[in-house]
């Protein structure tokens, strides 16, 4: 039952996070916030939201581990898995795509990340710095996005944020946020709960579930949105996907747990996963800066890098 109760949690969290983006992104253009605004943070807050939910409970429930290697256990996922398997499918252009500015951002992040970890605990100090960076690299990017509109190159009114439906209905908006917001918190409850469970069954660490369980579970909507974007040939679209939550995951979801509530651990026992995930990170360095292409081969490295690390956590 336990098994169950966490696929039903999970569940619960996917559609709930994807109700609470379609609710909050009509909202927002209904109330007249431009939509390239609402694309670079209200999506990108709601698409984050059942990690965010899942972090902050088990936080409160006194079980970091699973906060942590939620958010570790995802970025990894997110370079290995999530490009992996598409690119087993097809072949993704990534050289045609400029993405070296929100890369370097994204190491950044990283590196800041692991020097607080250095601390060995996640307090509203921790929060505040991560919470900080954020709020710089977003207003950069919606200078950057709002300079290169004024300038043609960004046609806003052609783009649609993810899920945008200007026929919606109010009642339906509201319908959406209530799925949401009463959905994330019970979909995290089960999950959280049956997580903590599954790991005093198998006598494992709450770190290896949130490592590998929980960090797969909130990783397969970024892998579906790159899988589909590989089939549609727009490699930047999977590439910044990649790049985008896993900034997010660092700074955003981490940050903002961190003030609701202190995430203490023990450094050694996160210090390999935090390597490979900073490993993980640099290995986009061929695909940012030496323009080479996701190849079918690459998919084979990263999709079995990925097999073996889990593999070896646990063991």
């Amino acid at each position: 039952m336990v098994f169950l109760y966490a696929v039903l949690g999970l569940l619960i969290l996917l559609l709930a996070g994807d109700a609470l983006v379609k609710g909050a992104v009509n909202l927002s253009l209904r109330v007249g916030i431009p939509a390239l605004i609402v694309s670079l943070t209200i999506v990108a807050f709601g698409t984050s939201a059942p990690e965010l939910l899942i972090s902050t409970q088990a936080a409160l429930m006194d079980a970091p581990g699973i906060a942590l290697g939620n958010v570790i256990g995802s970025n990894t996922a997110n370079v290995l898995m999530v490009l992996g398997i598409p690119a087993l499918i097809t072949i993704m252009h990534t050289s045609g795509h400029d993405t070296r500015k929100s890369y370097l951002q994204m190491l950044g992040a990283t590196a800041l990340f692991c020097l607080l970890a250095l601390r060995e605990t996640f307090d509203w100090i921790s929060g505040l710095i991560l919470l900080a960076a954020l709020a710089v690299i977003l207003f950069d990017q919606i200078g950057q996005a709002l300079a290169h509109r004024r300038a043609g190159q960004l046609e806003e009114d052609l783009e649609e944020p993810e899920g945008a439906d200007p026929s919606m209905p109010g009642w339906k908006i509201a319908l959406f946020l209530l799925l949401g917001l009463i959905g994330l918190p019970l979909g995290a409850d089960l999950l959280v709960d049956a997580s903590t469970e599954i790991a005093r069954m198998f006598n494992v660490s709450d770190e290896v579930i949130g490592l590998t369980l929980v960090a797969v579970g909130t990783s397969l909507p970024e892998l579906a949105t790159t899988v589909m974007a590989a089939i549609r040939r727009q490699a930047d679209v999977a590439l910044g996907n990649v790049i985008g939550s896993n900034m997010f995951n660092l700074l955003a979801i981490i940050g903002i747990a961190s003030l609701i509530a202190p995430m203490p651990f023990e450094l050694p026992e996160l210090a390999f996963d935090l390597g490979v995930m900073v490993a993980a990170a640099l290995l986009l360095v061929p695909f940012v800066f030496l323009k080479r292409d996701l190849t079918r081969l690459w998919g084979v490295v990263l999709s079995a890098l990925y097999l073996g690390y889990v593999t070896l956590v646990l063991i």
